[in-house]
């Protein structure tokens, strides 16, 4: 979906002005002085609209509820445009920070999920390193006919499967672990860029948030200040006042004027950072995808390795069955008596 796709979908029934995205279900905890602002975070307008940590948003009864920009998806640009409040201290973290965080997690278990594979290549040479060991002791060396001729291929066997291991090993260093650890290494520096961006943009937004509430004030004034001379001409006619009037209401009309001017200048801003935070979550999310298509490749790369060791420690295994099969008691016999008899004639009795 393009950004101005999502502009035009982000109301249902009357139109809504750019950068009001849908309002919280509880703003309680968010009704707190934000960061580098003059004026509280909290503000309504006419009930139609509330503005909280320099963000306005319409009042839930104002207009009919918001269509999601992406329905049935549980897309990040849908679900992150408030503050919450930071659990682990007493501010709040925006929308875009919490997506930046999941990402930073993805990453973290992108890496342990590395270092579980190299403990299983580690645990996988030492194996192979150990069964090679075996099979050199001599052990039953001295075992005779079939029965020997089995046990010897049942320690060569171990050989084999020694080997076997450490091709697995060697498999899963180049075509799972290396691959888990070097996928996207530029990472943290994209997400700097995407902080930083998405930051000096909220940024912006509270400065003119700020300009805003800064005119208002001074408009207050300026109206009040007219007030009260237009109560002092009425006790006392005089030129002087008239003059007062006239000057005061010239202010009051450039104050108004530069209140405006405040308040466009703001919900551009405001504009600019919601088309901003559409297009960098849907990249974010976009990401995540990206992540977790890797991950669940070379995971399944893991197990169809892991059948080929099973398959080829099932072939070491034929040659040693086939011989197993073939262990004859009667013959192992027969060819130790040839080899070792001491003669074939029987004692007899004694005859006087």
């Amino acid at each position: 979906m393009s950004t101005q796709q999502a502009m035009k979908q982000r109301g249902r029934g009357r139109p809504v002005r750019p950068g009001r995205p849908k309002p919280p279900s509880d703003t309680r905890t968010l009704y707190q002085q934000s960061p580098g602002s003059t004026s509280p975070t909290r503000k309504q307008n006419k009930e139609t609209s509330i503005t909280i940590n320099c963000v306005t948003f319409p009042m839930p009864m104002s207009m009919p509820e918001q269509q999601l920009l992406k329905p049935d998806e549980w897309s990040y640009c849908d679900y992150f445009w408030t503050d919450k409040k930071d659990p682990q201290g007493n501010g709040c973290i925006t929308g875009f920070e919490v997506l930046l965080q999941k990402q930073l997690k993805g990453k973290q278990m992108q890496k342990e999920m590395a270092e579980f594979i190299r403990e299983r290549i580690k645990i996988e040479e030492e194996y192979a390193k150990n069964l090679s060991k075996l099979s050199q002791i001599p052990l039953a060396s001295q075992e005779e006919g079939t029965l020997g001729e089995a046990w010897a291929q049942l320690k060569k066997s171990l050989t084999d499967e020694a080997e076997v291991h450490l091709k697995f090993s060697s498999k899963l260093q180049s075509e799972v672990e290396k691959p888990l650890l070097t996928f996207r290494d530029n990472f943290k520096k994209d997400m700097k860029r995407f902080d930083h961006h998405i930051a000096d943009l909220r940024k912006q937004l509270v400065g003119r948030y700020a300009a805003v509430e800064k005119a208002r004030k001074a408009l207050a004034d300026r109206q009040k200040d007219l007030e009260l001379k237009t109560q002092q001409l009425e006790i006392k006619l005089s030129n002087k006042i008239e003059e007062d009037i006239k000057k005061a209401r010239r202010k009051s009309t450039q104050a108004g004027d530069e209140l405006m001017r405040c308040v466009d200048l703001y919900n551009q801003s405001q504009s600019k950072w919601f088309e901003e935070m559409v297009t960098t979550s849907l990249e974010l999310e976009r990401l995540e995808v990206e992540r977790v298509e890797m991950i669940r490749q070379h995971l399944c790369q893991y197990t169809t390795l892991r059948h080929e060791t099973d398959m080829f420690n099932q072939s070491t295994m034929e040659p040693v069955d086939q011989l197993l099969q073939s262990v004859d008691p009667a013959k192992d016999r027969e060819l130790w008596v040839r080899e070792h008899k001491t003669g074939e004639i029987r004692p007899v009795d004694i005859e006087i």
